[in-house]
């Protein structure tokens, strides 16, 4: 009794961390962030809950996917041998089924409980991720992480599209946002982790172009990033609240990107850059939430 209790508890954490759970919360996250800035006051529990709920089990969804696709290479490196599939403790078949029962459900919810358009975008990105990204740029190109950064962008434009049902300049901006942060934030990883990318034969830029051109990139693509994230303000979509967050976010970026050109054959920087990126996007995000609702409150 008490090993078939065991075995449950050992397949319900081996499927829920198929799912990604740190990047479907930040997913999710800026995707609620996008729902609550499409609208002045309250965006409607049905695209809060139905909406959060949906794009949540697509980006899951396709988080298992990506478990499947990569099981052959993962297990070959450190930072990945140790998940489920690469360790045997659940199959292909089982894996694959519960990616597609998420995307369904995904779909379903999307379609007929927020709207059509939100379901469309929602599957463009899952297919975006899960199959062009995995299976074909990911092997293709060391500008892998650049073009297929735009699925991982989408969140906010579908948390958008989910309240107000399409797609306004605002919406493409912070589309933008999370575009320009993807490479700097995945070239730190793929520098600290670059021997294992090149053992399985994944072409990221420090691979094929070498490390000091890659820190190089990671600095101009965190000094684009830092300017860009000043034109909500300068577009009137948030305040001073806003402004002083993301100036002082994007200096601390910058140091960071300057740390790696300046020592680079400590890679302690590299996963130091890496996980500052991760907070930067969600305090990022915080802090437009924040200063939405005290201007709401100012204007009245």
């Amino acid at each position: 009794m008490s090993a078939n209790i065991e075995t449950l508890t050992t397949d319900w954490r081996d499927y829920y961390e198929l799912t990604k759970p740190r990047v479907v919360m930040l997913i999710v996250f800026t995707a609620v962030v996008g729902m609550f800035l499409a609208v002045p006051g309250w965006p409607g529990a049905n695209a809060l809950v139905f909406g959060t709920l949906g794009i949540g089990l697509a980006a899951s969804g396709a988080a298992v996917f990506n478990h499947v696709l990569d099981a052959r290479i993962d297990i070959h490196m450190l930072r990945t041998s140790g998940r489920p599939l690469p360790q045997g403790r659940l199959s292909e078949r089982k894996a694959l089924s519960f990616a597609a029962i998420l995307s369904m459900l995904s779909m379903l919810i999307l379609s007929s409980l927020v709207n059509p358009l939100t379901a469309v975008l929602t599957f463009l990105s899952l297919i975006g991720y899960a199959v062009v990204y995995t299976v074909y740029l990911k092997r293709a190109t060391p500008q892998n992480i650049v073009i297929g950064g735009a699925a991982g962008a989408a969140p906010p434009v579908l948390g958008w599209a989910a309240v107000t049902n399409e797609v306004s300049f605002a919406a493409l901006l912070l589309f933008l946002v999370i575009f320009v942060w993807t490479p700097p934030h995945f070239w730190a990883l793929a520098i600290a982790r670059k021997e294992e990318y090149a053992k399985v034969g994944i072409p990221m830029l420090p691979v094929t172009h070498g490390e000091a051109f890659t820190r190089l990139n990671i600095l101009l693509y965190t000094i684009l990033l830092c300017v860009i994230t000043v034109i909500p303000y300068l577009t009137g979509m948030s305040g001073l609240i806003y402004l002083v967050s993301a100036v002082a976010l994007g200096a601390i970026f910058l140091w960071y990107a300057i740390q790696m050109m300046r020592f680079p054959e400590d890679l302690d920087w590299a996963m130091r850059t890496f996980k500052y990126s991760i907070t930067y996007l969600g305090l990022l995000f915080a802090a437009l939430l924040v200063d939405h609702y005290f201007l709401i409150r100012l204007s009245f």
